[in-house]
């Protein structure tokens, strides 16, 4: 199946540290689930594929110092969206594997298969003192913990074979035990037996999305600047959007936020101007690219002229697709469901 998906991050008030003041809501709304559940389902009606929520267990910098975890902002909204895909950044260096596959799997039952996750190395040494752990800090040992993080939660995750719940009321048995395994993983910082106390998620195991380093383990690949070598898989770019909004254009945006606070250096492709040409931009980069993440400078402008100026013509045109109801987001991504790699054949 040939896919442009269409992606945004919906985390914070946007990408600058000022976007707090356009924002369309009150500062002391900005960590409340209405604005949040508002945001979402915008992008859901506008055809987004999915959404994805920054994180950290420090809080970000900025004029707004403050965010919810990842995770339960997704698992707040899933219930009350029905195609877009929920995507939470999940730090993997001082969390427990244990939990983090525990959490994303309840993810994936709360949105009926919607769920996916951003596993992210985490060098910060302000964190490591936030989880009480010893900091960790060559860029080898963070490689290991972001790998050793990854092969447990998808090992976790096929645990349970798909039919091991058998709910027979009327013998009293509800699991087959033979269809429960464990992980019995040994790495150089944890282990984990399993198997795990969530059945296997609908999806089976939840869409993984990382950077090139991690090709070998995800199911797409962010890339935030254009490469001309790409390998297999899925690979989406990354995309900073600033467009004409509300009868200001988009350049007059810019200079205005940037009075106003420290402009973002991301070091992503960045996009200002006017909506036209972002549908061009999108439309030539679909040739190249299996989908894009934008991050909106301001949340509350930029979507919505996203939503009424570049997603319509891109759906139309053919170029991208709304996600179909009742599909998973693996589905929705032109992937399909994996096999489980302990079931007995």
């Amino acid at each position: 199946m040939s896919i442009f998906a269409l992606g945004i991050e919906l985390d914070g008030e946007g990408t600058h540290s000022a976007a707090w003041r356009r924002a369309a809501h009150a500062p002391s709304e900005s960590l409340s689930g209405r604005v949040l559940g508002r945001r979402v389902a915008a992008a859901e009606n506008a055809g987004f594929t999915f959404a994805t929520f920054d994180d950290s267990i420090v809080a970000p910098a900025g004029d707004v110092s403050a965010r919810v975890d990842a995770v339960n902002r997704a698992s707040f909204v899933a219930a009350t969206t029905s195609t877009i895909g929920l995507v939470p950044v999940v730090g993997t260096t001082y969390a427990e594997p244990f939990h983090t596959a525990s959490q994303l799997a309840t993810l994936d039952y709360a949105s009926r298969g919607r769920g996916g996750w951003i596993p992210v190395r985490v060098d910060d040494a302000a964190a490591a003192r936030a989880w009480g752990r010893p900091l960790v800090e060559s860029a080898v040992d963070l490689d290991r913990e972001q790998a050793d993080t990854i092969t447990v939660v998808r090992q976790l995750w096929d645990s349970w074979e798909d039919d091991a719940v058998v709910r027979d009321v009327a013998t009293g048995r509800f699991l087959d035990r033979d269809k429960l395994h464990y992980v019995d993983f040994e790495g150089e910082s944890f282990s984990v037996k399993g198997p795990a106390i969530v059945p296997r998620p609908p999806q089976g195991q939840l869409v993984v999305f990382g950077t090139e380093d991690d090709r070998d383990q995800v199911d797409v690949v962010l890339e935030s600047n254009e490469s001309t070598h790409r390998g297999d898989g899925l690979t989406f770019l990354e995309l900073d959007v600033t467009l004409d909004a509300s009868g200001v254009t988009a350049s007059e945006r810019t200079e205005l936020l940037n009075s106003q606070g420290s402009a973002p250096t991301s070091g992503r492709r960045e996009y200002v101007g006017d909506a036209a040409g972002l549908v061009n931009l999108l439309t030539d980069i679909a040739t190249r690219y299996d989908g894009v993440r934008l991050f909106p400078t301001v949340v509350d402008e930029d979507l919505p002229a996203l939503a009424r100026y570049v997603l319509p013509p891109l759906l139309k045109s053919g170029v991208a697709h709304r996600p179909v109801p009742g599909s998973t987001l693996r589905a929705n991504l032109g992937l399909t469901r994996p096999a489980n790699r302990y079931e007995r054949v």
